[in-house]
């Protein structure tokens, strides 16, 4: 029996205030109850049901509480992480962990403690969240969002107050403390700025003015195409990708939509996701997987509608030239008139040694920069430097778009949501409906660079960027390279939503992290602005594959979200389905069976000919072959350029199908065949051994096969492993199938809805939840959602918590 929103209000008030009101089976379920101190009048408070696998439901009765009751049930499953997250966006990683030691890089690009902390502790001194949080709606957030932040900030600290730390990453540390609502906004205000200034900071943080003692030097320029390769390698999406597809109702068995979503994020540190539902009666009801640290849902799902994102190829970031005063190089001149950099100092505190104090400078455009990364340097000369502008800087708004999707009732509200709030920084959304509707937009913030803009203004350096990568730079001494406004845009300097690429109803929209051009191979998009993307160039080997996957699931028809399920883990290898069988016969002809691998040696290759020709082309655990041609891709592609490893070029016309064709005769080829076969073997692991006995997570004494493939490889499922020959094999998982969900509807109230938490909810070794969904994705298998109330409360495991603050 479906329970009818008026008798939902009942049950939910009844929960909010005793816990008489629950059924038998949940009181039975309960593995404590907190006491009513702890929900004391006056204070926030909530009520968190846990279903199986730890999954908690958290019902309320306004933002507050429901950020109260979401900080709670996070800090209970991820306090180390999260505690280890705010000592970052406090600036204090060099105080307790020294300023030496690495980051694990989840809100920043940072290579070391002390550069983060003086990029931080920087935002700190200048109120710049604050300041943000000041901002009235739309452009700033809402007192919703603002809410949810101050209670989510509330429910932490009451759980660090009312519980014990089992984790032994953090047990008894002194950095594990209280927190603001300003914490909980910093948090996010570092993702997102994680594709513009956060891919800076250890440039931003280094920049010193030479000394004006020293000979005016040239404009330092570096060399074009190493720059242009540099910049590209910038904004690839090795540690965070995504695949997502929805389909319209033209393709389902029902006339409905479906969703299915299959981010790439890292399986450690803070970048992980966390599974939830939110419900305030009447009001929101929404679930799904939340970045730790954030009090909304990130991509999840409703009654009516459900989404996905996945990392957008726009680039959120763009660069100024500046021309110097050459008495002065902390001036630079705007339409011949000087204008003095701010000055910026910033001390941290040191483990070990006294605090450290920097400068940093800043100008109209954004902080000076000496580099984005080591490979592209920005020399900072008596005549030249170079300003990082990151709109997002100014942008606290994806919370607002979180709650906006959270309440929409369609596809048509998700993208007026886009366009209300333009809150979300370097994602695209992918969304489907009960109506049968589909959506793709690469609706993000970004800077108003126009083609037009770049061909008038840009610079040496960014003649050579910009095409090819998507980085501009401008000529800052020119008033009339201001990047503008449109009028539809929420901030100057961004591009309105009537820019933004947009695909509707179409019978598939599909993207693997590629350009918006082929969100549906029938219908490609074009027409934006080379900053947002590229359109008619190659596709990566995993696009190529999902495009593959998908147009031919909508040819077929009568979709369903079995059909989902099955996609996620097809496994299949695309590279596999080009190369393997060439290679297989390439193999066979080898003169004696033998080929020479790099160091000179000959090497008997001809058991791995029968291996690769009777490979199934999969990443399953269970595959034979698999292994030893991940091995041996690895290792080609590195060996052979693209122009030499295909017989058939890309080709625009048909870029699914090209490149194609194994170039055989391409001398790496047996190399890199006769190198994987040594290092399996010098590793004792058998040519046709099964995936799963070597590409495992360690968890305890328990070692979980984990199925999918690297990027390169073409596998939906992707999962990116850390070989260990001396572990036998790939023995950890840096990043990969995150939040996994197959969603559609049947008529009913309650969607049909498939998840899987990959690497599972708690990253606590102690606690029942911290390998128990990674069981699961090794296997294949889902969590059904428990969505309706109906089900949530006929949980077999059903186990209800009243928390609250102390008075």
């Amino acid at each position: 029996m479906r329970i009818r929103p008026g008798r939902f209000a009942v049950l939910a008030a009844a929960l909010l205030t005793a816990s008489a009101a629950l059924p038998a089976a949940a009181a039975n379920g309960q593995e404590r109850q907190h006491p009513p101190s702890h929900s004391s009048a006056g204070g926030l408070s909530a009520v968190i049901r846990y279903t199986e696998y730890g999954i908690p439901h958290i019902l309320a009765k306004n933002y507050a509480d429901l950020g109260f009751g979401t900080g709670w049930a996070q800090a209970a499953d991820q306090v180390c992480t999260l505690a280890d997250g705010f000592v970052t966006v406090r600036g204090e990683r060099s105080r307790f962990f020294g300023p030496d030691a690495e980051p694990d890089g989840s809100l920043s690009s940072a290579a070391e403690n002390l550069s983060s902390d003086l990029y931080f502790r920087g935002v700190r001194a200048t109120g710049t969240v604050e300041k943000l949080l000041a901002e009235p709606a739309p452009r700033g957030p809402s007192r919703d969002s603002k809410d949810l932040m101050r209670g989510w900030a509330a429910g932490y600290n009451a759980w660090l107050a009312q519980d014990r730390i089992t984790d032994p990453a953090c047990r008894g540390a002194s950095w594990v403390r209280p927190v603001t609502a300003v914490d909980v906004a910093a948090r996010t205000f570092a993702l997102a700025v994680l594709g513009g200034q956060g891919r800076a900071v250890d440039g931003i943080t280094a920049s010193q003015p030479p000394a004006t003692t020293a000979p005016r030097t040239a404009v330092g320029i570096p060399d074009a195409q190493s720059a242009a390769r540099a910049a590209r390698r910038l904004f690839d999406t090795a540690d965070m990708g995504s695949n997502a597809v929805a389909f319209s109702g033209a393709t389902t068995a029902n006339g409905r939509g479906l969703l299915l979503g299959n981010p790439h994020y890292p399986w450690q540190g803070g970048r992980r996701f966390w599974q939830s539902q939110q419900t305030i009666p009447g009001e929101l009801n929404v679930a799904g997987g939340a970045l730790l640290g954030s009090p909304t849902v990130s991509i999840g799902h409703n009654a009516r509608v459900a989404w996905s994102h996945t990392v957008a190829t726009g680039v959120t970031l763009n660069l100024h030239q500046l021309t110097l005063d050459p008495a002065d190089p902390t001036t630079y001149l705007v339409d011949g008139k000087p204008e003095r950099m701010t000055k910026r100092t910033v001390t941290v505190e040191a483990r070990g040694g006294p605090p450290v104090t920097r400068t940093q400078w800043w100008t109209r455009y954004g902080p000076v920069v000496t580099s984005l990364g080591a490979g592209l340097p920005l020399p900072w000369t008596s005549t030249t430097a170079y300003a990082l502008n990151d709109p997002n800087a100014e942008n606290l708004r994806a919370p607002d778009t979180a709650l906006g999707f959270g309440r929409a009732r369609g596809t048509a509200d998700v993208l007026t949501t886009l366009r209300r709030t333009q809150g979300l920084p370097w994602i695209n959304t992918v969304a489907a409906d009960s109506g049968g509707h589909s959506l793709f937009t690469q609706s993000q913030v970004l800077p108003r660079i126009t083609d037009e803009l770049a061909q008038r203004c840009s610079t040496a350096l960014g003649k050579a960027l910009y095409p090819s990568s998507g980085i501009a730079v401008l000529d800052g001494s020119r008033g009339d390279c201001a990047l503008g406004s449109d009028s539809d845009a929420l901030q100057p300097g961004i591009f309105g939503p009537a820019k933004m690429p947009v695909l509707k109803d179409a019978p598939y929209a599909e993207n693997s992290n590629d350009s918006s051009w082929l969100a549906n191979t029938d219908r490609p998009l074009t027409g934006y602005e080379r900053v947002f993307g590229s359109i008619g160039s190659p596709l990566s080997t995993r696009a190529r594959g999902a495009k593959a996957d998908v147009s031919a699931m909508a040819a077929k028809g009568e979709l369903t979200v079995r059909d989902l399920q099955a996609q996620q883990f097809a496994n299949r290898a695309t590279s596999g389905d080009l190369i393997a069988d060439d290679t297989a016969r390439a193999c066979a002809a080898l003169p004696g069976g033998t080929a020479t691998g790099s160091d000179g040696k000959a090497v008997d290759v001809g058991e791995a000919c029968g291996v690769l020709k009777a490979w199934d082309h999969s990443m399953k655990t269970g595959s034979r072959g698999a292994l030893l041609f991940d091995r041996f891709w690895r290792r080609l592609t590195v060996a052979v350029a693209p122009a030499q490893l295909w017989k058939v070029p890309f080709s625009a016309a048909d870029p699914v199908h090209t490149p194609n064709t194994l170039n055989t005769e391409a001398p790496g080829v047996a190399t890199a065949l006769a190198d994987a076969v040594s290092e399996l073997r010098a590793a004792g692991i058998a040519l046709d051994a099964t995936l799963g006995a070597h590409q495992v997570v360690v968890r305890g004494d328990r070692r979980i096969p984990v199925p999918g493939g690297t990027e390169s490889l073409g596998v939906w499922n992707k999962v990116e492993p850390v070989w260990d020959a001396a572990a036998g094999g790939y023995t950890e998982v840096t990043t990969g199938s995150s939040y996994i969900q197959a969603v559609g509807w049947d008529g009913g109230r309650c969607p049909v809805a498939r998840t899987l938490l990959a690497y599972s909810q708690s990253s606590n070794p102690n606690s029942p939840h911290f390998s128990d969904q990674t069981r699961l994705f090794s296997e294949g298998k889902w969590v059904t959602s428990r969505f309706c109330e109906k089900d949530i409360l006929s949980s077999p495991g059903l186990r209800v918590i009243r928390v609250g603050e102390h008075r």
